[in-house]
Parts: C-alpha cells; structure tokens; sequence
C-alpha cells in the first residue's frame, strides 16, 4: 500500500508527519505544497512540541508485506 507522508516541523524543530492512504499519481508537487502551505496558514492541528511552523518534506512511501507460513 502506498501512502503519502506530509512531513512539518513544529515550534519545538520536532518532525511532525501527516499520513494519508492511496494518494493520487503521479503526486502533483503544486498541489502538495500548496495543501501544505494551506495547512500552515490555517493553523489547524497541534503537536505536543507546538504549533506546526514549516514544511520540511513531502514523500510517497510504498510498504510491501508478505507473509511467511509457519
């Protein structure tokens, strides 16, 4: 399953990381930054190190599981 990791720093300099499952692609880096810039002008969560005050990345991560039988 794929997921993009929204990453910010908070007041503290903590990296404070906003999941979302099965993103869009290919992933618009416009549009990213955009919701990202959006999410710092509305000041809309808070982590135990503060408000969040920068954007630090964007990235899709891609996790593979298989199972092994015992």
């Amino acid at each position: 399953m794929k997921k993009l990791e929204l990453k910010f720093l908070n007041e503290e300099n903590g990296t404070v990381t906003l999941t979302l499952d099965e993103p869009i692609e290919p992933a618009d880096p416009v549009q990213i930054n955009a919701v990202m810039d959006t999410i710092l002008l509305e000041n809309c969560f808070t982590t135990g190190g503060g408000d969040l005050v920068a954007k630090k990345e964007a990235r899709i991560v891609e996790r593979n599981v298989f199972d092994v039988e015992i």
